[in-house]
């Protein structure tokens, strides 16, 4: 039986995302009310700029003031879609003081204060969701907190990022040079005016903190990830992926280490070969490959950005978190039990494929080998090529540690015959 009285809603902010979950919770209000058991009511709409025209909202529900419409009393649900550290850690916090859950697409702040967030959540009795800050529509934190919470998880890997996806997948598909693909993605709207964000990685970052989190029940924040932007990505360091069967993605990996007793966090871009599913990922879209002990390999795939997919993420999470609400329980919160440290970037075991320019004379060749092997990398292949008393050499490694790589290039660089590396690459998805 339906109950009749309506559970209430406060939005905060109404931009791209905000205003579909605004679009979506009036259009679909009746299956909405028939999947959660009673209707769910638009309460209020807190925004910045209250004369701005806003399609199918009654004006009546706009405010300013975001702070007194989460300390109304009789909100249900708070669902934050404003973005950045402040104020929405002071208006989810108050939100749980005030007796409300919340819905928040908020990565950054989650990366950063998620644990913090959990528990403030925790001590009110209060639901904490956040399907929309992960890879936008694709169903990914629901299925890593729940449907894989009796699995052991050992790696996520995958493109969370729509814009730096287009971008490189521009770059591998018609030649053009990293400047001119950011041009297009910002024309077509893929990449906002200020990219940095998104081309320097701290947008994945931030939902790799969240993954590694979830995926292996410890407490990862953002400055635990190592994070390398695509900037430097250039043409031909895709010509030397194609020469090995691979493409260039900018790829977040979360990872248990071999003996279990610790996690890595990182996003970089990397080689990975045509052969695997993520190769295939092409313009704006997201996709993770999760890899488990028992289910094996699982692939979620879709778009991971936009106002209708994020806000079908928030919706989802705006049902399950009435659902509790009319059955008086809360869903899953914090997992962080397993408590495991966090290893440095120098740990990380990884392939190499590192681009030399050398001189074209005998026995350059034995001297890099010679360099490599006293640090203890082992080479897999070399590649060289030279004119006019140049050559341009590539070594891609066999599996070594981040830190020994780092010491082998520092070694490469005092070589005489070593004019300058061009590029290292790692190369992922084996």
């Amino acid at each position: 039986m339906m109950r009749t009285r309506p559970l209430k809603v406060a939005l905060l902010g109404c931009g791209v995302v905000g205003s579909e979950v605004a679009r979506i919770m009036t259009t679909h209000a009746d299956d909405l009310a028939a999947r959660i058991g009673a209707p769910v009511e638009l309460a209020g709409v807190a925004v910045r700029r209250p004369s701005k025209v806003r399609e199918g909202i009654d004006p009546s529900l706009v405010t300013t003031d975001a702070t007194a419409l989460v300390k109304r009393g009789d909100i249900d649900v708070v669902v934050e879609v404003i973005g950045g550290i402040e104020p929405a850690r002071a208006l989810i916090t108050t939100a749980f003081e005030y007796g409300a859950s919340v819905v928040s697409a908020n990565k950054a702040l989650l990366a950063q204060d998620g644990a913090a967030l959990h528990a403030a959540a925790e001590e009110h009795g209060e639901d904490l969701y956040y399907e929309a800050a992960v890879a936008g529509a694709i169903p990914l934190i629901r299925p890593l907190r729940e449907s894989l919470a009796g699995d052991k998880v050992n790696r996520v890997l995958g493109i969370v990022n729509g814009t730096t996806n287009f971008i490189l997948d521009k770059m591998d598909s018609t030649g053009a040079g990293y400047q001119e693909a950011l041009d297009e993605a910002t024309a077509l709207g893929y990449a906002e005016a200020d990219p940095t964000a998104d081309v320097e990685a701290f947008d994945a970052a931030a939902k790799a903190a969240i993954l590694a989190g979830i995926a292996f029940h410890t407490r990862v924040r953002l400055d635990d990830v190592y994070r390398e932007g695509m900037t430097e990505v250039t043409a031909s360091d895709f010509a030397s992926a194609r020469a090995m069967g691979c493409t260039i993605k900018l790829l977040a990996i979360c990872e248990r280490a071999a003996d279990g007793g610790s996690v890595t966090a990182r996003v970089h871009p990397a080689m990975i070969p045509l052969t695997h599913p993520l190769a295939s990922v092409r313009g704006a879209y997201n996709a993770v490959f999760v890899e488990s002990d028992a289910a094996g390999q699982l692939m979620f795939y879709g778009p991971g950005a936009g106002g209708a997919p994020t806000a079908s993420a928030v919706l989802g999470d705006l049902v399950a978190v009435c659902r509790n609400r009319l059955s008086g329980a809360t869903g899953p919160g914090e997992s962080a039990y397993a408590a495991l440290p966090v290893s440095p970037m120098g740990d990380v075991v990884t392939r190499y494929h590192i681009s030399l320019d050398v001189a074209d004379k005998p026995g350059v060749l034995a001297q890099v080998a010679t360099v490599f092997a006293e640090h203890g990398v082992s080479i897999d292949t070399v590649r060289q090529q030279g004119k006019d008393g140049e050559a341009s050499l590539v070594v891609v490694t066999h599996r070594a540690s981040d830190a020994s790589l780092t010491g082998t290039v520092e070694a490469l660089r005092k070589l005489d015959t070593v004019r300058g590396v061009a590029s290292i690459m790692r190369v992922e998805g084996e």
